[in-house]
């Protein structure tokens, strides 16, 4: 992980004081990527959850379990995290349900502590050594809704990772190729950013991230033109919005790469 904007160090300030921690950003800009970096190098183990419609209460706190006529409880994650101490990571938390939340923000007040009422109502107090990273997409994204003002407050620190500067990507796609041809890729990142900064204000549905100029380079080491991987990474995705919008990709990258 390339921590071009000092992010590691900020989180680091954070786990100290015992505050934790939200990350905003769109997609693709290496949050995840972030926080696994994190938990290697404070040699923690890292839990996380992706959430979703589909997450439940049960994901996080446990169910009821019936083994050979024996009722048992199966932990959850947010439940073991608690317990055990560790770095809890909690991607996309702003599409989660409401229900979910809540039961979050139970956990997440000065006492650190959650009662466990789908079993025997014990009081589970997290470790002094629990630590809670939440990241969200901007609101602009499908699924996505406000964070509650009383959750959004139990994450003090915030750290926004934006698409890098374009050396910056250029030296994240270097770890991932071999020999990258530098204005071949330099073309894409541009092209990139073009795209981004269409999808800002709405004028592009789609927003490519680091992963595709990743693609895009993997693609020129292969052997594949430049042009041609402009059209296969960063324009083709545009066709499921129709033809207007396929089009208007394509004359973008037309004008950067040539008619050739």
């Amino acid at each position: 992980y390339l921590d071009w904007n000092n992010s590691i160090d900020v989180i680091d300030k954070a786990f100290e004081k015992g505050l934790f921690v939200l990350i905003i950003g769109p997609k693709g800009t290496g949050k995840t990527s972030l926080v696994r970096e994190y938990a290697i190098q404070k040699s923690k183990e890292l839990q996380s959850i992706n959430f979703s419609l589909r997450t439940r209460e049960s994901h996080l706190v446990g169910t009821k379990t019936l083994i050979d006529g024996n009722i048992g409880f199966d932990e959850g994650i947010l439940v073991k995290s608690m317990k055990e101490g560790n770095i809890l990571y909690l991607d996309e938390i702003n599409a989660a349900e409401a229900d979910v939340l809540l039961r979050l923000d139970e956990a997440f007040d000065d006492r650190r502590q959650i009662i466990l009422k789908e079993s025997s109502g014990e009081i589970i107090k997290a470790k002094d050594s629990w630590f809670v990273i939440a990241t969200i997409n901007p609101l602009t994204h499908v699924g996505t809704k406000e964070l509650p003002p009383q959750l959004l407050s139990r994450f003090p620190v915030r750290i926004i990772l934006d698409y890098p500067p374009e050396d910056v990507e250029y030296k994240i796609i270097k770890k991932y190729v071999k020999n990258p041809n530098e204005s071949d890729v330099l073309q894409g990142i541009k092209l990139a950013n073009t795209l981004r900064q269409a999808s800002a204000v709405e004028e592009l549905y789609y927003s490519p991230s680091i992963r595709e100029t990743i693609a895009y380079a993997k693609l020129l080491e292969g052997g594949t033109s430049a042009k041609k991987s402009a059209h296969i990474v960063f324009g083709n995705v545009y066709s499921q919005w129709g033809n207007v919008e396929f089009q208007k990709v394509n004359d973008i990258i037309t004008s950067m790469f040539g008619i050739t």
